[in-house]
């Protein structure tokens, strides 16, 4: 395909704020693309050049790209500077200039191979002299470009694309492109969740059929998407549900999928970005304690007292991700992991295996481990003694504990109740924390109006829809440094008009590619006529009363890992109880 032909479709979904004309617009495309084109049409319009697990980044600062624009037509590093400080935004730099230089050398026309190609080329490049061949390589490409698609080449660098384009409308679009309906949806997300990789799944898709997407298999290295779980308010009514199970222990530190495959070691975060290099002290353990021919395992890693045993809180366990001074924080803040659940062992996929057969896998291979161990559970059909267990992880300083169905597979990217949380402050007043996506933000008034912003949207995902519905305007919670620091953040994710993904009747002044995810706390959900978040028949939807902000922006948790719509209708639920109870 041509690169001029793919950024027209680009630029459709830039302009339409309805996630089903976005859907549309996908599946025409994907319809025009030939095998060797969806993965990096797909990659494209994720805004990355690999899968994430991969962590491959072109590695361009904003000042290497306007070099790159200045050497590509032919005007000064000053001209483009100053452009740039006038539009914001380096894509529309890139158009503007492309749109009035003469092509000295009128070259053939650009196509989605030769451009993705490139820009791989140019995130591989390392070592000395690293800049001059980027900036060489970019401005190269821009002097082939037009004006479009110099705008979305610019902006793909930039790290500024904003399509904010999800994963379940990617499916349903390949689904509609190669059936005519969504019918393939299910198969095209289990071998996604298999592979974490879209583009691969894609590729498979339309170069062998359908029949391949069920072919799929777990590969160590490859992450698998990580199961997640649902919740309720007592012990007594999740036993009621799923009858005698394992209560096991639930942690409040990095979640972590870990890869061995033999040879290497992996570690993936709860968002499948790879974070092995921060933990050289797990990556050590599992070397020495594990003997086994390859494995695939969950665990949460935690910081501790080396001296007492001691859990330390989230807060402390966060600074040990960093791309710096590692060695250093390793040995200030050691790591033990707890690993609950086992999904490959030797060469076999054991995901389909009841949860009480991997546990008795699990518990045989890490018995004599110090820094990597089993989560402590009990199995039980007794709510109280699952509410005694309960309480015992509380008074450890853990977050609470997870039910889990004894004869349940692992659900490898779902959210349903093999697993049930069950936190502490479920067992009083609405005292749990929400994670919120940030959509927009209003401008400051009175003692904020120098910051420039003086409250947040936040917005829950809505699962079914592939959307953001909006709970809350958020006003307090943030220091004034920290509100001024999310300001340039947000800036930079900034958009004109409402995202199509965005369902909100609120209009902030400020709209924002949801990307942000922070943690909320309230008083209490409501029920408001101004939020979208489970709206009714009547347009009555949740809102949360009194919310303020919790610490900064979660770097843990992607949009679509925040509390779902889902999450908040059966915490408004288990809330109304309570009050009926007290």
């Amino acid at each position: 395909m041509l690169f001029s032909e793919f950024v027209k479709y680009l630029e459709e979904i830039e302009k339409t704020s309805k996630r089903l004309e976005m859907f549309e617009i996908l599946s025409n495309l994907f319809k025009k693309l030939k095998p060797g084109e969806f993965s990096k049409a797909i990659y494209f319009c994720e805004e990355r050049l690999k899968p994430s697990y991969e962590g491959v980044e072109i590695g361009m600062a904003e000042k290497m790209l306007e070099k790159a624009l200045s050497l590509s037509n032919g005007v000064s590093l000053k001209k483009v500077s100053d452009l740039h400080k006038k539009l914001g935004d380096l894509g529309l730099v890139a158009e503007q200039l492309s749109g009035k230089s003469a092509k000295l050398v009128k070259s053939e026309a650009l196509t989605l191979s030769e451009v993705y190609d490139t820009l791989l080329k140019v995130a591989k490049i390392s070592g000395e002299g690293t800049v001059e061949q980027k900036v060489s390589l970019v401005a190269g490409l821009l002097s082939k470009a037009n004006n479009l698609e110099a705008k979305y080449i610019a902006r793909f660098i930039n790290g500024r694309l904003r399509l904010g384009i999800g994963d379940p409308t990617i499916m349903d679009s390949l689904s509609m492109a190669k059936k005519g309906d969504r019918s393939l949806r299910e198969a095209i997300e289990h071998a996604y969740n298999l592979c974490s990789d879209l583009g691969l799944v894609a590729e498979t898709l339309f170069e062998k059929g359908e029949v391949a997407l069920g072919k799929f298999k777990v590969v160590p290295g490859k992450p698998i998407r990580m199961a997640a779980a649902e919740r309720l308010s007592s012990a007594k009514e999740i036993i009621e549900k799923i009858g005698k199970c394992a209560v096991d222990t639930k942690f409040d530190g990095f979640r972590i999928q870990c890869h061995f495959d033999g040879k290497e070691i992996k570690m993936f975060s709860r968002n499948l970005e790879n974070m092995t290099h921060m933990f050289p002290d797990l990556i050590e353990a599992v070397k020495h304690e594990i003997k086994v021919k390859d494995i695939i395992f969950e665990g949460e890693a935690i910081t501790y007292n080396e001296d007492t045993g001691e859990l330390y809180p989230f807060q402390v366990t966060i600074q040990r991700k960093r791309k710096y001074n590692i060695e250093e924080k390793k040995e200030e803040l050691p790591l033990k992991m707890f690993v609950f659940d086992i999904l490959y062992l030797n060469g076999e996929d054991i995901l389909s295996k009841p949860f009480v057969e991997r546990r008795k896998i699990l518990e045989h291979v890490f018995s004599k481990g110090e820094k990597i161990v089993p989560s402590k559970l009990i199995i039980t059909d007794d709510s109280k003694v699952a509410e005694m267990f309960f309480d015992e992880s509380i008074s450890s300083g853990l977050e609470g504990v997870i039910f889990k169905r004894l004869d349940a597979p692992y659900s490898a990217g779902a959210r349903n109740f093999n697993w049930i949380k069950l936190k502490r402050s479920y067992k009083g007043e609405l005292s749990d924390t929400v994670d919120l996506v940030i959509l927009g933000y209003f401008r400051g008034k009175g003692m904020r109006v120098s910051l420039g912003i003086g409250a947040i949207l936040g917005g829950v995902y809505d699962e079914k829809e592939d959307t953001f519905k909006t709970l809350a305007k958020i006003g307090s919670g943030f220091s004034e440094e920290n509100w001024k620091r999310l300001k340039k953040d947000l800036d930079e994710i900034s958009v004109k008009n409402k995202p199509a993904r965005i369902d909100s009747i609120l209009v902030p002044d400020v709209w924002v590619t949801p990307k942000y995810v922070i943690t909320v706390r309230a008083d209490e959900i409501t029920r408001s006529p101004m939020h979208t978040a489970g709206k009714d028949k009547d347009n009555i939807g949740y809102a949360l009363r009194f919310p303020r902000a919790e610490g900064y922006i979660r770097s843990d948790k992607s949009p679509e890992e925040a509390t779902t719509t889902k999450e908040i209708e059966e915490m408004f639920k288990i809330q109304k109880s309570k009050k009926l109870i007290e």
